[in-house]
């Protein structure tokens, strides 16, 4: 059995002086929302990202197989003369430089418009949910 030496405190006031007790604060209304780790701006963003690695990647990939299959395929196209003595297979070569530079190019892109903004969009949302959690 345990006993409580502190005697219960009384409902009332004691002394005429003494403040009258706090209060309890109100629960704020707060709208319930999803967490952001739910949230259907993730799944968006995820596919955005996809879409330009993908295109970025089947660029500069798909151009540097195509120069290996028709290497290896069909050697009578990349020994043709293109233009005064230059074979087409180093023109081919030398066109990958700027090819990968395309990729690079399409790659900040779609960084810029697409992925970038959607990537802000919940930054600042998570920033927010993180103050309102701060704020409880």
């Amino acid at each position: 059995m345990s006993h409580d030496p502190s005697p219960p405190e009384p409902s009332y006031l004691t002394y005429p002086w003494q403040p009258p007790p706090p209060r309890p604060p109100e629960p704020r209304h707060v709208p319930h929302r999803a967490p952001v780790g739910h949230h259907s701006d993730l799944r968006v963003l995820r596919g955005a990202y996809r879409l330009q690695r993908r295109t970025a990647t089947l660029t500069a990939l798909g151009y540097f197989t195509l120069f290996l299959v028709l290497s290896a395929f069909a050697p009578g196209v990349m020994t043709s003369t293109v233009a005064d003595g230059v074979p087409a297979g180093l023109l081919l070569a030398v066109l990958q430089l700027p090819v990968t530079w395309l990729a690079i190019a399409l790659y900040e892109h779609t960084a810029r418009r697409r992925v970038d903004p959607l990537a802000d969009r919940i930054r600042r949302t998570a920033e927010l949910d993180a103050r309102r959690g701060a704020a409880r």
